[in-house]
């Protein structure tokens, strides 16, 4: 395994019970180099959403947490966030929750000659995800093969009925 998933899995395990005991839940961990320097991002979410406290509070706590478990022996920023409009969907959970949106997914291999789809989810069951797609096709893929999914969100909904 390499560094930074071997970090990624740890703060991940210190990050979940940290979260539940504040209302809220993890929703991804990145370790990543950029721009010359090391940036370990945790998003976090609850109902209603997160505040810059929120952010604040957990930055502060994990931080502690990471430095008494001594996890990462390397200069880092510790980036604490929403997981914005376009949220990652990672667990079974996010996507029972994100059914009747818009998801924009890659596939870790072809499916139907493709590996990337948009569409509406409509269902999850049995470990499968069932999307409409923009041509109105129905396909159904497995929750095990996917690799990266994100909500879509959709512009024209949130200006709809302003003036």
């Amino acid at each position: 395994m390499s560094e930074p998933k071997r970090i990624v899995n740890e703060v991940s395990l210190l990050v979940e019970p940290l979260l539940s005991g504040f209302g809220m839940e993890m929703v991804d961990v990145e370790f990543q180099f950029e721009r010359g320097r090391w940036i370990l991002r945790v998003f976090i979410d609850k109902q209603g959403g997160v505040t810059i406290d929120d952010c604040a509070s957990i930055s502060r706590e994990l931080g502690d947490l990471i430095e008494a478990e001594n996890i990462i022996n390397l200069s880092y920023v510790l980036e604490v966030s929403s997981p914005g409009l376009n949220r990652p969907l990672r667990k079974e959970d996010d996507f029972i929750r994100s059914i009747g949106k818009m998801v924009q997914l890659k596939m870790s291999r072809p499916i139907n000659k493709r590996r990337n789809f948009a569409g509406r989810l409509t269902n999850v069951r049995k470990g499968m995800i069932s999307l409409v797609l923009e041509d109105n096709n129905l396909v159904e893929l497995p929750l095990t093969e996917i690799d990266k999914a994100r909500l879509k969100y959709e512009f024209d909904n949130y200006f709809m009925g302003r003036d």
